[in-house]
C-alpha cells in the first residue's frame, strides 16, 4: 500500500463510486474531488475543485498524492454540444490536471479514456490497441486528444478505454434494454445475435486497481472489456434470468426490426443495439488483470437489483 494518498477526480459518478469502494477495500487513502461541497464515505478526504470548464488550481488536491485516478469528465451525449466543450473538458482539463500531477511528484497517472476513443458504435471487425484509432465523434476525439497530449508528458501514464459499461444506475442505451428485459411480454428480438463488447462496472474498478499496480505496463492505453462478447438476445436472456423468468425471446427477421424502429424514430438507437462491436482485453490480461465477473452472472444481477429497487 503507498504511504501518499490516490486522489480520485469524478468520483460521484455512474463508475465513481465503484471504484472509490474498490480502492477502499485496499486500504488505500484516498481524496475524491468535487465540483461542489458532498458528501462523501466514511475515511475519505474531499476538497472542492470547482467545475472543469474553467481553469482549476490542482496544487492543493495535489498534495501528498502519490496516484491519480481521473474519471471526471464531459460524458458522451450524442451529436448536439459543442466540440469545444469537449476539448475543454475532456482533452485540455486532463492535461493541465497531468501536467500538475508531474509538477507535484506523482508517480502514475490513470486516465479514464473510452473505446470512443478508437472507434465509433459499430465496427465488424474485432478491435484491439494495435488498430489505428478511428474516432468518429467529439467525444471520442476529445478521449484521443488527450491520451496524444499523456503520451508528450514526462509521466507514468495509463489510458483505459472500456467499451460499454453496465451496472447498477446505468443509463442510457443499457438502461433501455434493462427496461426492456423487465417487461413481463415477449421480445422481438430473438434474431439479434451479433457480438456486442461489454464491461461489468465491477470488473472496470478492478482493472483501474490493477493500473496502478507496479505489475501494469505504463506510457500506453488498454481496452477494458469482459473477457466475452454477447448478443443483444443473449443480455436479455441473462437479464430475464435474474429476474426468474424465462427469455421470451421471439426470432422476428432483423430487417423487419430495423423497419419499425425507423418508423417509430428509434433508427439510431436500434443501431447501436444491434450491430456488433467485439473489442478483446488481451492485453490487460496478459499484464495479470483478473476480471472477478462474469457477463451473465452479472448481468443477471444488474436486473435482480433494480427489479428490487
Amino acid at each position: 500500500m503507498p504511504a501518499e494518498r490516490i486522489l480520485v477526480t469524478g468520483a460521484s459518478g455512474f463508475i465513481g463510486p465503484h471504484v472509490v469502494a474498490r480502492l477502499r477495500a485496499e486500504s488505500y487513502p484516498i481524496r475524491v474531488t468535487q465540483r461542489r461541497d458532498a458528501p462523501v464515505p466514511e475515511g475519505v478526504e474531499r476538497i472542492v475543485t470547482g467545475d472543469l470548464s474553467e481553469s482549476t488550481d490542482w496544487r492543493a488536491a495535489l498534495a501528498g498524492v502519490s496516484h491519480v485516478v481521473h474519471l471526471a469528465g464531459l460524458a458522451h451525449a450524442g451529436p448536439g454540444l459543442d466540440e469545444a466543450l469537449y476539448q475543454r473538458i475532456n482533452t485540455q482539463a486532463t492535461l493541465e490536471l497531468a501536467q500538475a500531477a508531474r509538477l507535484a511528484g506523482v508517480s502514475r497517472f490513470v486516465y479514464l479514456s473510452s473505446i470512443k476513443a478508437q472507434i465509433g458504435d459499430v465496427d465488424s471487425a474485432t478491435l484491439s490497441e494495435s488498430d489505428e484509432p478511428r474516432p468518429d465523434d467529439a467525444y471520442g476525439r476529445s478521449k484521443l486528444a488527450a491520451e496524444q497530449g499523456l503520451a508528450g508528458l514526462d509521466l507514468d501514464w495509463i489510458a483505459l478505454r472500456p467499451v460499454l459499461v453496465y451496472g447498477p444506475g446505468v443509463k442510457a442505451n443499457m438502461a433501455a434494454l434493462l427496461k426492456l428485459a423487465q417487461s413481463p411480454l415477449p421480445l422481438p428480438l430473438g434474431s439479434l445475435k451479433a457480438l456486442r463488447s461489454l464491461v461489468a462496472v465491477e470488473n472496470l474498478a478492478e482493472a483501474i486497481a490493477f493500473a496502478l499496480t507496479p505489475a501494469c505496463p505504463v506510457r500506453r492505453s488498454f481496452i477494458v472489456a469482459d473477457t466475452e462478447p454477447v448478443s443483444v438476445a443473449e443480455m436479455i436472456t441473462a437479464m430475464r434470468q435474474g429476474l426468474g423468468r424465462e427469455p421470451g425471446l421471439l426470432p422476428v427477421p432483423a430487417m423487419l426490426l430495423r423497419l419499425a424502429a425507423t418508423l417509430l424514430g428509434r433508427g439510431e438507437l436500434f443501431a447501436k443495439l444491434s450491430g456488433g462491436l467485439v473489442a478483446r482485453p488481451n492485453a490487460l490480461l496478459r499484464a495479470g488483470w483478473q476480471p472477478p465477473a462474469e457477463t451473465a452472472e452479472a448481468l443477471a444481477r444488474l436486473a435482480a437489483s433494480a427489479h428490487a429497487d
